[in-house]
């Protein structure tokens, strides 16, 4: 029978068990998908994002709001951390040229195999396919292969994830399961989302062609990142990070020459010859690729937009969308477990023993290694804290 029951196999899962072995305890892990790690190993097809290499506090600044509270356990595996952590796994790791570290193989897979060589022989015990009902009476029920299963062990770690990404393990089911025990939850949203544009035939040429070199702007939010031109809309890791303003319908600008200023821009269009059109003049002289050329006339039917005001509009191109994409298309989720339900060790105040970790607290972060490290920091923090619950029993 084990000591600690942890549910959900994802980053901060994983990494509880390793605190809660380490320790010296019984762990049971369950997960209800048929392997484990899903949703990291997909992130890792692109090349794992393992962390941001940037000072404490510039680090905190990403988490938003939560950034307070989630300051100890930040502290306490930051980026030298987790990259110290991936070396001990015998995973290399290097920093790119925006900060972004990344093991040297690119590929998750290495890292989880190894991760799970080293808790199995730590006897952490991992059971797929055992999918969490909630609780009868004082015991874990589990729907697994073998029928319904009820443990009851003496600490139990949630790390259920957010509610993106379902078909990975991250659906969200488990908050009406804590809603109904009196765990007070916030509402999810989507967080890292794409945009639902409705563009004209005119763009379908461009479909899947990037848009580099631009500044995104929303409300009170800034990117200098890349985004992608797709059959449904905007998506990429520019726009991610501006998703708080734009769930609340903030307008959306972008510059499609920020290393120009408005200035020079001027400049250029007072020595343009009478006959040549806003087209060529954007190509020849400004030498913008054809998928901003494209964008710029889908934003502002350019037809009838006066040459004075083709300055302004290049530095600030209102971008006309429909809303989010689809919640289960994002890549994090906004939402869940709020931060008033729970104790400084993570543990729930309305159910002793029972912690909680990963996505399905209520923060969000851009991608670009931050959600990587917050999971796997407050993994590393409620598995620690359970194990100081169970010695102080």
């Amino acid at each position: 029978m084990a000591q600690a029951v942890i549910i959900g196999a994802g980053p901060a899962g994983l990494m509880a068990a390793e605190e809660l072995s380490a320790a010296g305890h019984d762990v049971l892990v369950a997960e209800a998908k048929p392997s484990v790690g899903r949703k990291l190993l997909m992130a890792g097809k692109s090349g794992l994002n393992l962390t941001k290499d940037e000072p404490l506090e510039t680090l905190l600044h990403s988490y938003g709001d939560a950034a307070s509270w989630l300051r100890p356990m930040i502290a306490d595996f930051d980026a030298t951390g987790v990259q110290r952590w991936a070396q001990g796994l015998g995973q290399e790791v290097y920093t790119g040229t925006t900060g972004r570290v990344f093991p040297t193989v690119m590929k998750a897979s290495p890292l989880l195999r190894a991760w799970l060589s080293r808790l199995e022989a730590a006897g952490v015990q991992i059971r797929t396919r055992w999918r969490w009902l909630g609780w009868d009476r004082d015991a874990l029920l589990f729907e697994t292969p073998d029928g319904e299963q009820r443990l009851t062990p003496d600490v139990t770690i949630l790390a259920l994830g957010g509610a993106s990404w379902a078909r990975l393990g991250s659906d969200g089911q488990w908050a009406k399961i804590l809603g109904g025990a009196g765990v007070a939850t916030a509402p999810f949203a989507p967080a890292n989302a794409a945009l639902s544009v409705g563009w004209s035939d005119h763009m379908r040429p461009y479909f899947g062609s990037p848009l580099k070199s631009v500044r995104w702007k929303a409300d009170k939010l800034q990117s200098r990142g890349e985004a992608t031109i797709s059959a449904t809309g905007l998506e990429g890791g520019g726009m991610y990070s501006l998703t708080p303003a734009l769930r609340e319908g903030a307008p959306l600008y972008l510059d499609l020459l920020p290393d120009l200023d408005l200035a020079a821009l001027q400049s250029r269009l007072d020595g343009k010859k009478s006959k040549t059109t806003l087209s060529q003049w954007l190509k020849k002289s400004l030498r913008l690729p054809p998928q901003k050329i494209a964008l710029f006339h889908e934003m502002t039917k350019s037809n009838g937009l006066p040459q004075t005001r083709w300055p302004e509009a290049l530095k600030h191109l209102p971008i006309r969308y429909d809303s989010l994409r689809p919640m289960d298309e994002a890549i994090s989720t906004a939402g869940g477990v709020k931060r008033t339900a729970l104790d400084g060790g993570l543990m729930l105040t309305a159910m002793p023993g029972v912690f909680c970790a990963g996505e399905m607290l209520d923060w969000e972060a851009p991608t670009g290694g931050y959600l990587l490290t917050a999971c796997l920091a407050t993994g590393k923090w409620a598995g620690r804290s359970a194990a100081e619950w169970l010695q102080a029993r």
